[in-house]
């Protein structure tokens, strides 16, 4: 359902990117509407709770959130954060793959800076469900940086630069912000349930909570690992696939050597331990 407010005071500058964003996929993904605006709102009670034009936005936002909850209950991604987290993952990278692809095709435009822009945003979101895992704040700061730095160089009529740039263009370009007014709409992504975290059961799953307890036997003498455990090697893989994806081998080697250490022993590997490289 989509949602008319009032034009954000200053005090609320900073969440006019995610209402935008909520704006663009009421219809396309309401999955990403309804958790976009649910950051906006907490993020904006933390600005400014007490002014008559903050409250002029929060209070109605807050009313559309209530009913949008209440009227999904069976969608998972809106009712459990376990499956909401999985599937703004999954969009924010699938939007951070199609731009990274253009960009390194030297396919420069309005769009592929849309796409990492919306991208970081999207990671902001994830912030809702906790903090963001060491590669997620990687693509996170990676497409923030690409957004600005090609929306910079087509404002001045350079040619960008393709593929990842130097550690130096990183911080020149870091905290600058495309302007929206001249972006083109997110393009339309397909999203499909998200790979991770998810087994493939036969039967219905059962509530995120009631999973979370569950173990799954592996054969021979590999331990017993459970469902949490299983959805983290699951998505450590789905993070070496997505490094792979835009040539990133280091961090693809890096996950895969993790997962492969969870599997077999139970256990995150440890930062530094060298058994296993």
């Amino acid at each position: 359902m989509a949602l008319a407010l009032p034009p954000c005071p200053p005090s609320l500058k900073s969440i006019q990117h995610f209402l935008k964003l909520a704006t663009e996929h009421d219809t396309r993904d309401p999955v990403i509407s309804y958790w976009s605006r649910l950051t906006a709102l907490q993020t904006g009670l933390t600005l400014d709770k007490s002014s008559k034009e903050a409250l002029a936005v929060l209070l109605p936002l807050m009313d559309w959130l209530e009913k949008e909850k209440t009227d999904n209950q069976e969608n998972e991604a809106i009712a459990h954060e376990v499956v909401a987290s999985a599937h703004v993952e999954n969009y924010a990278m699938k939007l951070f793959l199609v731009a990274d692809k253009q960009d390194r095709a030297a396919n420069f435009g309005k769009n592929v800076v849309k796409c990492f822009y919306s991208a970081g945003i999207l990671f902001d979101v994830m912030q809702t469900f906790g903090p963001l895992t060491p590669e997620n704040a990687h693509y996170r700061k990676y497409a923030k940086m690409k957004a600005a730095y090609i929306h910079n160089c087509l404002k001045n009529g350079e040619t960008p630069i393709a593929g990842p740039l130097a550690d130096g263009d990183d911080e020149d370009n870091e905290g600058e912000e495309p302007n929206e007014e001249h972006q083109e709409d997110v393009p339309v992504i397909p999203v499909n349930p998200p790979s991770a975290p998810a087994p493939a059961p036969a039967v219905a799953p059962a509530p995120a909570a009631a999973m979370s307890n569950m173990n799954i036997s592996n054969p021979g003498t590999s331990p017993t690992l459970s469902y949490d455990k299983v959805a983290r090697a699951q998505k450590l893989c789905k993070y070496a696939i997505s490094a792979l994806d835009y040539q990133d081998t280091k961090t693809a080697v890096e996950n895969l050597t993790k997962a492969l250490h969870l599997v077999q022993t139970g256990e995150e590997l440890v930062v530094g331990d060298k058994a296993h490289r």
